[in-house]
């Protein structure tokens, strides 16, 4: 007997000002993500461009605009170029640990240096503490936080300069927000090697995607995220691949334009879940 699925129900929030494109407004779709279906229900509606901020599935509704693309990752694929390489051997001393979704104080002190670096001003930048524990706890789905320390004289995990909460997914490993030490010289590109080795985790798990959330095409913030190839984008025809060529133009684009190792799109612009009130 096949088990008996509630379909959700779907809100509409009201329009805002685009976090990604000046002068745009921006208004999204989501439901509620509960009950014994959960992971069920998250893993269909991500591939189908959906995103989770703690028990909530969004995605862009906005009108006259569809500029938010959902991207992934093909991991048994993935070609990484010579920067890649470099930053993989560059950071390849440091220690991943899968911990449970449990905020800490560690963590919290190493986000508000993030955000004070890269997003002052930013919408989660009044986040405290609670919210900050409600963003990592308050997950009805598989997910965990990745830490990345480095080693101490001994070998053993030291200070703790990079972290990822993640949902894990039957087909991939979707990366809800990463954060790291923004000042640390020594290792510039953390950003992009806690991406890189989630490609690498999801290959070794035998995942074919990795999950990046939203590249937003004229949005500098985003433009790191189209240099990961093989790339798949989400399409009113389904995923489909980029070309080499295409993707190629738009990497050299970003390179012209000067983009940044800015990652960690934000699962709720304001670190918080009032934009999703039910009525």
């Amino acid at each position: 007997m096949t088990a008996h699925v509630r379909f959700p129900r779907f809100f509409v929030t009201t329009p805002a000002p685009c976090p990604y494109l000046p002068g745009r407004s921006e208004r999204k779709v989501f439901t509620e993500l509960k009950g014994p279906n959960s992971d069920q229900l998250n893993e269909a509606l991500g591939r189908i461009g959906f995103r989770r901020s703690q028990t909530v599935a969004y995605r862009p509704s906005c009108s006259n605009c569809s500029a938010c693309i959902s991207v992934r990752v093909v991991t048994g694929e993935f070609e990484p170029s010579s920067t890649q390489r470099k930053n993989l051997r560059r950071n390849s001393d440091l220690i991943a640990t899968e911990c449970r979704p449990w905020a800490t104080e560690e963590q919290f002190e190493l986000l508000q240096r993030y955000l004070g670096a890269r997003h002052p001003g930013g919408g989660m930048a009044s986040m405290d503490e609670i919210d900050y524990a409600d963003m990592v706890e308050h997950t009805p789905v598989s997910s965990y936080v990745i830490e990345y320390r480095e080693p101490t004289e001994s070998g053993e995990p030291g200070r703790l300069i990079g972290a990822c909460l993640t949902d894990r997914q039957s087909d991939g490993l979707s990366m809800i927000y990463s954060f790291y030490d923004p000042e640390h010289e020594a290792r510039s590109g953390l950003g992009n090697y806690i991406i890189l080795d989630h490609i690498r985790r999801a290959e070794e798990q035998g995942m074919p995607f990795v999950y990046l959330g939203y590249w937003v095409e004229g949005s500098d913030r985003m433009q790191y995220k189209i240099r990961y190839r093989p790339m798949e984008r989400l399409t009113r025809d389904g995923w489909q691949r980029f070309s080499p060529d295409q993707q190629n133009g738009l990497i050299c684009e970003t390179i012209r334009s000067g983009g940044r190792d800015v990652t960690g799109p934000s699962p709720a612009k304001d670190g918080t879940q009032d934009q999703y009130k039910i009525s």
